[in-house]
């Protein structure tokens, strides 16, 4: 197989990509809840700091690691009631002043990676994908893939490709340092491996969307992050694994997508539904602590309720509603306001815990306080 991607081919798997997730994923008028999917499933990880910088070796055996507690296992992306993935996956999280820390363990029976060259479209294999919301705002968000060979593929979002968001292929993690640990034999059908980790620092410095003005979390706050294993179904031929190809369709099968934290539908670009990481100051080791329930989150998902419905009335009436009432909504929220023009809405309300701060929402999906 060449594994050397032209400008061409990488064009044209990003275009499939995007239609996929537009025309194949969300829709507009679901953000809010699906029936495999509500607020309530979200998951959340709470990082403990670390005082020195582990090893960057891929193997997850420091102290500090073994402090640290494993997530929950990975699901299938569509939620708790799909087929529990066939093999196990967890993720830790750490930091300190400098860096962000992430390590994944992966069970695999057969290690397979063929893509060697940066910037491939590596979830045409199996991987471990990163997303990263630092602000929650959904827009100009990471993703990084890296699979058993090392091989990186990162970019920028400037807004979920339902909104018409582009991929910024050419943003790169400046300074990112990963290396990954394999329990086994890579490209080996001959014999049955054990498993894969990959082990991350993220400086601060290289997620700053403020130029020099970066800085690490501060205690207690909250950024949106989710992780997805993608899995293809393999089988053997002339000691080569390939993928099992369904004979009704004469294409591989689709991969398998296992998540932290359950989507509701194949669909990783809905920032919304991601889970939470709560940066702790507290020493991994010393204390267990679970990440809190913030009370402006219930105002965040009010608002992308009546976003979605927006989306829905402006599909029949071709404008966008001026109230409530219009959408056939009765929202709980406080001091709300509608905006809107010919092709655009903005709907805000209080904060439950900023005074005189309010959240707002728009028709490209963006929410924020001010």
């Amino acid at each position: 197989m060449n594994n050397l991607f032209t400008f061409e081919a990488l064009r044209i798997c990003l275009t499939h990509f995007i239609f996929s997730s537009i025309f194949l994923g969300v829709s507009w008028d679901n953000l809010a809840q699906t029936p495999e999917y509500t607020p309530e499933i979200r998951r959340s990880y709470v990082a403990f700091k670390v005082d020195q910088k582990p090893e960057i070796d891929g193997k997850l055996d420091e102290e500090s690691w073994e402090n640290a507690p494993w997530s929950e296992p990975f699901v299938d992306i569509q939620g708790g009631t799909f087929p529990a993935p066939t093999y196990l996956t967890r993720m830790k999280m750490l930091w300190d002043e400098d860096h962000f820390y992430i390590g994944v363990k992966m069970e695999e029976p057969h290690l397979w990676a063929t893509y060697e060259e940066p910037e491939s479209v590596i979830f045409h294999e199996n991987d471990i994908e990163v997303f990263l919301d630092m602000d929650g705002d959904t827009h100009n968000y990471y993703e990084w893939e890296i699979n058993a060979l090392g091989t990186l593929w990162d970019l920028m979002l400037t807004k979920p490709y339902r909104n018409g968001g582009k991929p910024i292929n050419g943003w790169n993690i400046n300074g990112f340092e990963y290396e990954v640990y394999l329990s086994g034999t890579l490209n080996d059908p001959s014999d049955e491996d054990e498993y894969w980790s990959v082990e991350m620092a993220i400086p601060w410095k290289a997620l700053s969307q403020s130029g020099p003005s970066y800085r690490p979390p501060h205690d207690g706050e909250q950024w949106r992050i989710n992780f997805s294993r993608v899995q293809w179904q393999l089988e053997t031929e002339s000691g080569i694994y390939k993928k099992v190809i369904n004979p009704d369709t004469g294409k591989p099968f689709p991969e398998d997508n296992w998540v932290w934290s359950p989507i509701g539908e194949i669909n990783m670009h809905i920032p919304e539904r991601w889970g939470f990481v709560e940066f702790s100051e507290k020493a991994v080791g010393e204390s267990s602590l679970e990440a809190r329930h913030l009370p402006d989150e219930k105002v965040k998902d009010e608002l992308r309720t009546i976003y979605s419905a927006q989306k829905k009335y402006w599909a029949v009436h071709k404008k966008y509603a001026n109230e409530a009432s219009e959408l056939g909504l009765t929202p709980t929220l406080q001091e709300m306001f509608f905006e809107v023009s010919e092709t655009r809405f903005k709907v805000s309300a209080a904060s439950k815990t900023e005074e005189d701060k309010r959240w707002y929402i728009t028709e490209d999906s963006r929410i924020w306080m001010e």
